[in-house]
C-alpha cells in the first residue's frame, strides 16, 4: 500500500506499427529515455495513451510488457477509464494481477453520473483491489467534477491516495491541501500549468510532453524541489509554447510528432485519429522546431 506520489508521471504514448500493431521496439525507446531522465512512474492506457481504442488483451499485454522491461526501476501504473462498475473493477483487478503497482481511475464514461453514482463507482473500485490509486479530476473534457465534498466521502478508503488535478483552476491545488492537508497527494494533470502547479504546493505532475522532452521536465520538478525558481522558469518559459500542444483534441497527433522529432517515437495513431497534414502540421512542426533550435543546457539536475 505504500506508494511516494511525488515526482514526474508521464502519460507516455501507446506506440503503434505501421500495420496498426502494438510497437514495442518504439516503445521500448522511449521508456529508456524516461527512465534515464528521471521520472518516477509511468501511466499505461491514458488519453494520450489512446486508451478508448486499445483492446482489453492489448492493455493487458502493454502492461506485462511495460513491467517486464522496467525491471522494476519505476512504478508502473495503469489507467481505469470504463463506462460500468462491472468493467471498471474487472479492469482493476487484471491490472493488479498483471503486476501493475497502481492505478489511475476515472469516473464512469460516456455517462455524467451525479454525485451519489460517482461516489459508489469509485468507492466498488477503490474496494475491489489493494493496490494504490490516483483519481482523475477533469471536468473539463470528462464532464464530471470530483469536487472536495466527493473526496470528503471517499477520505476513509486508504486505497485512494492522490488526484490527478486537471480542472484547470490552479486554486484547486490550495484548495485541496486546505481540505485535506497532506491526505491525499496532489500531481498536476495540465501542462502549461506544470510550474505554476508545483509552486502552489503540488507534489507532482502528471505530464504529456514529457514523452518528447522528458530531461526538461524532470529537470523542472527537481530544480523547483531544491527551490532553484529562476533556473526552473528559464526551462519552462522555453518549454511553454510548447507545452500547451498538449492542451489540444489533437493532442496525441501533437505530441507524437514531437516524440518523432527527438527521437523517441513515430507518428502512427489508431483511427479514428489520423497524423497531421497540411496547414496544421506544418504550424505544430514551426513550434517544435523553434524549441529544437533553442532547447536548453540543463545543469545537472539529477544531483540536485
Amino acid at each position: 500500500m505504500n506508494f511516494e506520489w511525488k515526482g514526474i508521471f508521464p502519460a507516455i504514448t501507446t506506440k503503434f506499427t505501421s500495420a496498426d500493431e502494438l510497437d514495442f521496439e518504439a516503445f521500448d525507446v522511449n521508456l529508456e529515455a524516461q527512465i534515464e531522465a528521471g521520472v518516477d512512474g509511468i501511466i499505461l492506457g491514458g488519453s494520450l495513451g489512446e486508451a478508448s481504442t486499445l483492446l482489453q488483451e492489448e492493455k493487458d499485454a502493454l502492461l506485462k510488457h511495460t513491467k517486464s522491461a522496467s525491471k522494476n526501476r519505476i512504478s508502473v501504473l495503469m489507467n481505469i477509464a470504463e463506462q460500468s462498475t462491472k468493467f471498471a473493477v474487472d479492469a482493476a483487478l487484471k491490472a493488479r494481477d498483471f503486476g501493475a503497482d497502481g492505478l489511475m481511475l476515472l469516473p464512469p464514461m460516456r455517462y455524467t453520473s451525479d454525485e451519489r453514482e460517482t461516489v459508489t463507482f469509485l468507492r466498488e473500485v477503490a474496494t475491489a483491489t489493494e493496490l494504490p490509486i490516483i483519481l482523475y479530476n477533469n471536468p473539463v473534457d470528462y464532464k464530471i467534477w470530483l469536487s472536495p465534498e466527493i473526496f470528503r466521502q471517499l477520505e476513509d478508503l486508504p486505497t485512494i491516495q492522490a488526484v490527478k488535478e486537471s480542472t484547470r483552476d490552479i486554486s484547486n491545488v490550495t484548495r485541496m491541501k486546505n481540505a485535506f492537508g497532506d491526505r491525499f497527494a496532489v500531481l498536476t494533470g495540465v501542462d502549461t500549468l506544470g510550474m505554476e502547479s508545483l509552486l502552489m504546493g503540488a507534489d507532482g505532475w502528471v505530464a504529456g510532453l514529457v514523452c518528447a522532452f522528458p530531461k526538461e521536465t524532470v529537470a523542472i520538478y527537481r530544480l523547483i524541489k531544491a527551490g532553484k525558481i529562476d533556473e526552473a522558469l528559464k526551462i519552462y518559459s522555453w518549454f511553454l509554447p510548447v507545452l500547451e500542444l498538449d492542451v489540444s483534441t489533437k493532442l496525441v497527433q501533437n505530441i507524437k510528432l514531437a516524440e518523432r522529432l527527438t527521437g523517441l517515437g513515430n507518428e502512427n495513431v489508431r483511427a479514428p485519429r489520423l497524423p497531421l497534414e497540411g496547414e496544421e502540421r506544418e504550424r505544430v512542426l514551426s513550434i517544435l522546431n523553434a524549441a529544437l533550435k533553442t532547447r536548453p543546457e540543463l545543469p545537472d539536475y539529477l544531483n540536485l
